[in-house]
């Protein structure tokens, strides 16, 4: 039976070696039985662009690479902490780099996937500071700095994220339930499958008096967690701890 699996906010990064270790594992196992994986944001902590030469980049470009010649497609899906990653990296990784939104049949269904964070709408700091990082101009003057400035400036906005989330109420760092609404019917579909809200749940309601659903991704904060779709349903799966 065919097996289509949904993985997000990953957030690998050199001070989380396990997580690392953890997804390697998964692209030689468990991802080896998809014909496709689909990541939706956030896969690395931070991205400073394709030329980046460190070791982490490297190490799993190796890993998708082997796991997309063995079979399995890949796609990804850019997050609000590596919206800077591009073809070239794809390229080096055997993956396909998505639109975000993305439109896709999943097993005669159309499926609407997202990374999420432009659903949460009551943010409207973070909304603020998304559009300037995401125009052209902002893009070719970062990535035209040296690297070692640029993961200078990255960690300084991590970090700036990281307080300012600190003082905003789960409600506002949430889906706006009117966005989602909105999104679906502008794309005609009745399932929207997200990652960015780290908070795994199945969510059922209605469209327009038609039934809909909205599946969220769990992070892999305190472990990998996916999404394994086939023909007759899906389940959510925590995967083995690495050794």
């Amino acid at each position: 039976m065919p097996v289509v699996q949904f993985v997000s906010d990953l957030h690998l990064d050199p001070g989380r070696p396990d997580t690392t270790r953890q997804f390697l594992q998964y692209l030689e196992s468990r991802g080896r039985d998809a014909a496709a994986i689909y990541i939706l944001g956030d896969l690395f902590e931070t991205w400073i662009g394709d030329d980046d030469d460190a070791p982490l980049s490297r190490e799993i470009a190796g890993g998708m690479k082997a796991c997309s010649n063995a079979g399995t497609a890949l796609f990804v899906l850019r997050g609000n902490r590596d919206f800077l990653l591009g073809e070239r990296f794809a390229a080096a990784c055997g993956y396909t780099l998505l639109d975000d939104p993305a439109s896709i049949d999943l097993f005669g269904q159309t499926a609407l996937l997202m990374h999420g964070d432009i659903l949460c709408t009551d943010d409207t700091e973070y909304l603020r500071f998304r559009h300037q990082v995401h125009t052209p101009g902002w893009q070719q003057d970062f990535l035209g700095k040296p690297i070692a400035a640029r993961r200078r400036i990255a960690c300084e906005l991590r970090d700036a994220s990281r307080n300012a989330g600190s003082d905003k109420s789960g409600a506002v760092m949430d889906v706006n339930p009117g966005a989602v609404t909105a999104i679906m019917q502008e794309y005609g579909v009745r399932l929207l499958i997200h990652g960015h809200t780290h908070t795994q749940g199945v969510h059922r309601f209605s469209i327009d008096d038609q039934p809909a659903t909205r599946v969220v991704l769990g992070s892999w904060d305190t472990g990998g967690t996916l999404l394994e779709c086939r023909p007759d349903g899906y389940r959510f799966e925590k995967l083995a701890t690495s050794a």
